[in-house]
């Protein structure tokens, strides 16, 4: 028998513009309209709605609530400010990740985005931790909708429709608006590599919004176009951004995902015993960028070799449309890790060789691979 897939609020609006429907984590979700490629490239240098209504959408009140998350998370939460957005993991006690996530301060309580395939397991994991605390969780999925605005034209065209000053709205910052009586929170955060705002409304509300952004089928935005699944996952590889079930999962600890950013170990929380022996001992595998030679592209386990020794597999790649390159991240071996390493990719019937390059691809201010991981969130993913 086959299990009936979630429909976002915004179903009928994918249909209505040609959206190609896939199951995604259990939810009906378009791949793509016009194609990945435009899609991905109108993104980058215009603007496109994404539909990410299939993310965990949580609430936590209650007095215990910051003592809970401060317990569960591996970021240092206790200065946590209204009005912020923190990028975070939840552990196991082995240190594998259980997901990552966008943990946000409210005035009277918390909020937390997750990914859709571990809604429930994070609420789970959050009622196994909370009992016997003063602590409340609202799982608001089904009641809200959620989409992300991204692109360098973003700013621009969002404030002429909402007439909001949200420019002002920094990094990894929220601001809960008054829209034609209804409440949207916005986030300024996102999973592109490009600048924009997340947006979380009411699910019967979202409706009332969308011919403002997007328009109609036969009278569409002249700048902000829908955008699927398939480029959202190509750009989120051109900024270096993790995606759980592939570059993180409960076989691997933030540290080795290249997260120490986000992961306090001066404080207790589950997983930490186990990261501290892991930092002391040092790391035997480490998330790496690859520039391949050529045009195929290297999928999710394919074996990376060093010479004829296996030395890791890949998580991601894709033939990136900004760059003109193929690029795919990989864990590999500490000792051949090093930015400048040349490595080989074993695509079954040919091996390509590889480049370890530095993560991000793709920055906006065009300094892609010469500097450090990008400091933001999966939505992913978190946000």
């Amino acid at each position: 028998m086959t299990e009936t897939l979630h429909k976002t609020p915004l179903y009928n609006t994918h249909v209505a513009f040609d959206g190609r429907m896939v199951d995604f984590a259990g939810w009906s979700l378009p791949v793509c309209f016009a194609g990945i490629i435009e899609e991905h490239v109108h993104t980058r240098t215009a603007c496109s709605l994404f539909d990410i209504s299939h993310m965990g959408r949580l609430r936590l009140s209650g007095r215990d609530t910051a003592d809970l998350l401060e317990w569960l998370c591996t970021r240092n939460l206790t200065q946590a400010e209204v009005g912020r957005s923190y990028y975070t993991h939840m552990c196991n006690e082995d240190g594998g990740i259980l997901d990552d996530m966008i943990v946000s301060r409210f005035e009277d309580d918390w909020g937390v985005v997750c990914n859709g395939s571990n809604r429930e397991k994070i609420v789970a994991w959050i009622q196994q931790h909370g009992t016997d605390m003063d602590v409340t969780l609202r799982d608001e999925t089904l009641t809200t909708s959620m989409i992300a605005v991204q692109g360098p034209k973003t700013i621009d065209v969002i404030e002429d429709l909402v007439a909001e000053d949200i420019a002002s709205i920094k990094r990894y910052r929220h601001h809960t608006f008054n829209v034609m009586g209804l409440s949207l929170t916005v986030y300024r955060c996102g999973y592109t590599g490009e600048d924009g705002f997340e947006v979380v409304t009411p699910a019967m509300a979202v409706s009332m919004f969308l011919p403002m952004l997007i328009g109609k089928k036969e009278r569409p935005h002249p700048i902000i176009r829908p955008a699927g699944l398939g480029a959202r996952d190509t750009l989120r590889i051109e900024a270096g951004m993790p995606l759980y079930g592939h570059e993180l999962s409960e076989s691997v600890d933030p540290l080795t995902a290249g997260a120490s950013w986000c992961v306090d170990l001066a404080k207790d929380f589950v997983g930490v015993e186990a990261m501290r022996r892991l930092k002391q001992v040092g790391l035997p595998r480490r998330l790496v960028g690859l520039q391949l030679d050529g045009r195929r592209i290297a999928r999710q386990d394919h074996k990376v070799l060093c010479g004829d020794e296996e030395v890791g597999e890949i998580t991601s790649g894709t033939l990136s449309p900004t760059l003109n390159k193929s690029i795919a991240m990989a864990y590999v071996r500490s000792d051949v890790a090093d930015t400048g390493q040349e490595l080989q990719v074993d695509l079954g019937r040919v091996r390509i060789r590889g480049v370890v390059v530095a993560l991000p691809f793709y920055k906006r201010d065009g300094n892609a691979g010469e500097s450090g991981r990008a400091k933001c969130g999966s939505t992913t993913p978190a946000l």
